[in-house]
């Protein structure tokens, strides 16, 4: 798998050593540039425009988000319930499957609740009959599979073969969509347009005559809007089509575009040795703190990467033999205590990071890029990798 980083922007002149190490420095500017095309996208497009906390939810900046975004979506109870401290407006909550114990807070917490099959929706009937009872007003939804894949990385593809996500298209009724007020469609992982097109050619045909009865259409994430080779033109017409067309109103939750290239994970060379290969070991962790490294793989860019020199093959420090970061390139052979930064780690990254061995979690750091204003907003220490434990 390619990264899609665009190249390191404004934090080619940032001061690796401003920050403890290692550390996610997120560029608030950049940030606020994704937001705002993807806040122009939805209202000319005439839809709704969600982040999908399950790749960046860094509420230090929910602020921020609100000034663009109309909502976010959660992936269960713990994210909706983030969702309401900090973020404004709408609240979207999936889950492949709720546990019975959580439904009434999630239904509680959210405006729309998307369920993964007509048979899920219907073991939940009571607690939903029981909340309306009560007052609470949310709507009902239903996620599809349209089975086709378009995927590059097959466990990256919700349309995989024997794919656990979303109800098949081929087995949809009318009658699944009693009480159900719209439907999810997420068939995509960090792509442009086309395949966000065929995907909904296929499915059109297929779902035009119960469009009708639904209020919305949600089309998931997976939209890298905010890349610079994005058809975007073309989104925004195929969102004015659709709600012309079926008189729904259409929904995206983008996750990466929300933080495409505006953040860094800044890291210290810890030591060098040759083994027929320069090899370099490093605070930052593949496993620890960048796992879809090793899950897709790929191979993440550096910052300032030299086009010659010696080649190096870095590391991280637990004890797992793969911990690999990559093979990179110095001008010359690097030395502890060196600085080094990789590029696009604001999205997924920080959300999956985990403390196996004992690794530190990284530092969290907000900089501007504008003003150069750099505030450290989280450090993390023994306590939260022993507090986990028991």
């Amino acid at each position: 798998m390619e990264t899609q980083a665009a190249g390191p922007g404004a934090f080619a002149r940032f001061d690796l050593g401003r920050t403890p190490s290692p550390c996610f420095v997120v560029d608030e500017a950049a940030v606020r540039r994704n937001l705002a095309v993807l806040k122009d996208v939805g209202e000319r497009g005439g839809a709704k425009v969600l982040l999908a906390l399950k790749a960046f939810s860094m509420w230090s900046l929910a602020g921020v988000v609100g000034e663009y975004l109309d909502g976010v979506c959660a992936s269960g109870l713990w994210e909706a319930r983030l969702a309401r401290e900090h973020y404004a407006g709408e609240l979207t909550t999936y889950s492949p499957a709720y546990k019975r114990e959580d439904m009434a807070e999630i239904l509680a917490l959210s405006d729309t609740v998307i369920f993964n099959s007509p048979a899920q929706l219907a073991r939940f009937k009571d607690e939903i009959a029981a909340a309306r009872a009560d007052g609470q007003v949310f709507e009902i939804g239903l996620r599809l599979n349209p089975e086709q894949s378009e995927s590059e990385v097959e466990k990256y593809d919700p349309c995989q073969a024997g794919s656990r996500l979303g109800f098949p298209v081929s087995q949809l009724r009318p009658e699944h969509l009693d009480g159900v007020d719209g439907l999810h469609v997420h068939a995509l992982c960090e792509q442009n347009f086309a395949p966000l097109a065929r995907i909904w050619a296929g499915l059109e045909p297929k779902l035009a005559g119960m469009l009708p009865q639904l209020k919305w259409l949600n089309l998931g994430g997976g939209h890298h809007v905010t890349r610079a080779d994005y058809q975007r033109e073309d989104l925004v017409a195929l969102l004015r089509q659709i709600t012309e067309r079926h008189g729904v109103e259409v929904y995206l939750e983008p996750g990466e575009a929300i933080a495409l290239d505006a953040g860094i994970l800044v890291g210290e060379i810890l030591d060098t040795f040759d083994n027929s290969v320069s090899v370099a070991i490093t605070d930052i962790s593949a496993t620890c703190h960048m796992p879809d490294v090793i899950e897709a793989p790929y191979r993440p860019a550096m910052l300032n990467e030299s086009t010659g020199g010696v080649a190096v093959r870095i590391g991280g420090p637990s004890c797992l033999a793969g911990d690999i970061i990559g093979d990179y390139v110095f001008a010359a052979p690097p030395t502890p205590g060196t600085r080094i930064a990789f590029l696009d780690q604001a999205h997924y990254s920080m959300v999956k990071t985990n403390t196996f061995n004992g690794v530190p979690l990284p530092a969290i750091a907000l900089w501007n890029s504008e003003t150069d204003d750099l505030r450290l907003v989280r450090q993390f220490d023994y306590t939260d990798f022993r507090d986990r434990l028991s």
